[in-house]
């Protein structure tokens, strides 16, 4: 059996496996989600909610922007608090105020020592006892625990309101006035909030910890960090050092194995005559930028509501564009404008690797750039009428907000782009069959590019899994499907293959080692990336099995990275590798800052909350969004870009390159990003990670933490980051837009960068 044919073995049986493992987890998952009680109700026989409360408020909170609008168990916005930290911390706040007044002091704080330890005890018992009744679906809470659910209930009636008395409150969570004008739906959403509160501290049935594992860290309610958490992220950093080691070994084994590849004297590529679909495609990458710049002014925007609140430089913007909807556009986008330009990427390679171009296909792909533009405006116009609450609870699900980060368009607008995926996969797939059919030495690398279409195509589908009313642990594991399984796993390996198919058709690298690196690249990541989705879920009411798994192979996605210098390396040497190689600078020099951000924001930030134990304490800190950033932005939009570039070399062949402007795009955008992590979410997260060390996760994530002088400081210093991040956006696109507005071509028509002319 040849090495090829054992590492596609391996491969099938590792995704076989791995996905087994993952739907069984699902399973445990449906079955040990926690309870969706039928009433809450007092020992005195009195119904405080019912489900279809907590049903309505979940509604609600979804409509308003759900996930864009502060958090539920550390998964969303970071301005506002998490509404399950915040209710369980003030409910414990309030009874131990209503226990010292029973004992006649006029405040907890005026009792001794001695006495505050005692009420202490008696309201961490009352939170972690869980009186869930699986014969009457019930929940029953004590008259003291419903008198404190009563106060925390009308702080949270007043504060999506329009009451004055929380306006300041408002300002600092960056909600417009009136977030929930309905009285009833505000109720509402008090029970849905109390409801994911006492998940987060009623004890698991036989167990010592809460549905959420323990989470939020909050000592006055109990909420510790478990053993399980401690012990498996032990494991987790032993699993990956014994990665390094073992892929450090097998790259010893194999680099000498085949000499390099001897590159050809003329660029094999010049000489191919783009064909009408592959032009087609040049929308799409007019489309990258128009997304990309709308995206930067939205990030910037939701930015600064963290300084003014609700109003940008004097004038009431929440009235117009409310923090939920610019941080919805801002997230969504750069999700969209990254997979457009893959996408693209996709139409545009497929015709040149089958050899042809089939019928039609220049009006599939005009078609279906008609479709991605109707998905963006129409599901952008439905979540503004939903969180303006201008289009009611009735069709919010459906064309509106659903609230769920990275996958808030409303379900009809999801099927649109699932059924415009397989379209995609369709063009791709047909164009791609000569290449299959042929079965020469490129065989295995384009079955690899299609198998990866066929995935990108189909598991976008996992969006389409939950319903309007499915229980939030669910929701939650098939929207880490999409985010972390979709974008972040099976795009990466169709990026994987493209980039190898283009540097064996330059010469730059042997059919066999390419087809073996990539094929061992792919089992690699797949062997962590498939099951690592899990560290996702540690505290969305999972089971201990979600800890141990999502620990153990979250740690192998970080062990290809710790060879990353060298892939970046080899990549940035094969500019020089020829003369003519100075034509496809600018997207190498992408595919190199792609490879650093995969060592220092996938992995250094990676790992840095990948543990347990790390996440216990900083989910939902800004040190989420600084892998998030380091990763989405410096991994998959510099990917992005640079396939964008390669493709753009193509269909302009005659256009000389104003090299100047790509140089200056790639060093801001590069320069901008680092300045963004590292002046603005590093030092806030680690200022918010001690205060929750100190004080418990409420704090960190609470008005008295945020509204500090050093906070709004560190705000203001993303402003120097932010802007060159712009320019180098600018300058991109003005790049992009003067291939065609304002062309140059060389009197021989066939023009290579002055670099190249110098070396030639």
């Amino acid at each position: 059996m040849t090495t090829t044919r054992k590492l596609w073995l391996g491969l099938a049986v590792l995704l076989l496996a791995s996905f087994s493992v993952l739907l069984w987890v699902g399973k445990e998952v449906h079955q040990q989600a926690p309870p969706l009680p039928d009433a809450v109700v007092t020992t005195q026989g009195a119904t405080l909610y019912t489900r279809a409360d907590i049903e309505l408020g979940r509604e609600v909170w979804q409509s308003i922007g759900g996930q864009q609008l502060g958090s539920i168990w550390g998964h969303g916005a970071l301005v506002a608090p998490d509404w399950s930290a915040d209710w369980l911390h003030r409910e414990a706040d309030a009874m131990l105020e209503l226990l010292a007044r029973d004992e006649g002091a006029p405040s907890f704080a005026a009792l001794d020592a001695e006495r505050q330890a005692a009420l202490k005890a008696r309201v961490q018992a009352e939170e972690r006892r869980n009186t869930w009744n699986a014969d009457s679906r019930t929940i029953t809470v004590s008259p003291l625990r419903a008198q404190a659910m009563e106060v925390v209930a009308r702080h949270y009636d007043s504060l999506f309101s329009n009451d004055p008395a929380t306006h300041a409150l408002r300002v600092t969570y960056a909600m417009r006035e009136d977030t929930i004008p309905e009285m009833e739906h505000r109720r509402a959403v008090t029970a849905f909030f109390w409801w994911t509160s006492w998940a987060a501290a009623a004890e698991r049935p036989g167990h010592s910890v809460s549905y959420t594992q323990n989470w939020p860290y909050d000592p006055l309610v109990g909420n510790r960090p478990s053993g399980t958490a401690l012990i498996w992220s032990v494991f987790s950093v032993l699993f990956l050092i014994l990665g390094i080691g073992l892929i450090g070994w097998y790259h010893a084994v194999q680099s000498h194995k085949e000499s390099p590849a001897v590159p050809p004297e003329h660029d094999p590529l010049a000489a191919f005559k783009p064909t009408p679909s592959m032009k087609a495609t040049a929308k799409y990458f007019w489309t990258v930028m128009g997304l990309f710049l709308v995206q930067i002014l939205l990030g910037a925007t939701t930015a600064h509501f963290q300084v003014e609140g609700q109003q940008a430089y004097g004038f009431a913007l929440a009235n117009v564009l409310p923090y939920s909807i610019t941080r919805t556009w801002h997230t969504e986008l750069a999700v969209l404008w990254i997979a457009t330009a893959w996408l693209a990427t996709g139409l545009y390679m497929a015709p040149v690797i089958g050899g042809r171009e089939p019928k039609f296909q220049r009006l599939g792909v005009n078609f279906l750039w008609v479709c991605l533009l109707v998905i963006v405006v129409g599901s952008f116009a439905g979540q503004w009428f939903a969180v303006m609450d201008k289009m009611g609870l009735k069709y919010n699900f459906w064309f509106g907000h659903q609230g769920w980060e990275y996958t808030d368009l409303g379900r009809f607008w999801q099927i649109f782009l699932f059924i415009g995926l397989m379209l995609w996969l369709f063009l791709v797939g047909r164009a791609l069959m000569p290449a299959i059919r042929r079965r020469d030495e490129t065989s295995h690398i384009v079955g690899l590019l299609f198998l990866s279409t066929i995935a990108i195509g189909l598991l976008y589908g996992a969006g389409l899994m939950w319903g309007e009313h499915t229980h939030i642990a669910m929701v939650e594991y098939w929207r880490w499907w999409v985010v972390h399984l979709w974008v972040e796993g099976f795009f990466e390996v169709f990026a994987t293959a493209v980039i190898g198919y283009l540097f064996v058709r330059l010469g730059l690298l042997r059919v066999h080692s390419a087809t073996v690196n990539m094929l061992f690249a792919t089992i690699v990541f797949m062997a962590g990336g498939v099951l690592g989705t899990l560290h996702h879920l540690y505290f969305t009411g999972t089971t201990t099995a979600v800890i141990a798994l999502g620990a153990s192979f979250s740690a192998l996605e970080v062990v290809p990275l710790a060879l990353i210098g060298l892939e970046a390396y080899d990549n940035w040497r094969k500019q020089h590798a020829a003369p003519w190689m100075a034509r496809y600078r600018w997207p190498i020099m992408f595919f190199v800052a792609v490879s650093f951000w995969n060592l220092v924001g996938a992995g250094l930030f990676g790992f840095l909350v990948n543990t347990p134990i790390a996440l216990y304490y900083m989910q939902g800190l800004n040190l989420t969004p600084l892998h998030g950033h380091t990763a989405l932005m410096g991994v998959y939009g510099m990917l992005g870009i640079g396939l964008m570039l390669f493709c753009l070399r193509g269909i302009k062949p005659e256009a000389e390159w104003r090299e100047g402007w790509l140089k200056g795009a790639f060093w801001t955008l590069n320069i901008g990003l680092s300045l963004m992590a590292l002046l603005t979410l590093l030092p806030l997260g680690v200022l918010q990670l001690n205060a929750a060390l100190d004080h418990g996760y409420w704090f960190a994530r609470s008005e008295h933490f945020m509204n500090q002088p050093l906070v709004h400081l560190l705000v203001w210093m993303r402003v120097p980051g932010d802007s060159l991040f712009a320019v180098g956006a600018l300058l991109t696109s003005v790049f992009v837009a003067s291939l065609w507005l304002a062309p140059r071509r060389s009197p021989k028509g066939a023009v290579l960068p002055q670099a190249a002319r110098e070396s030639a």
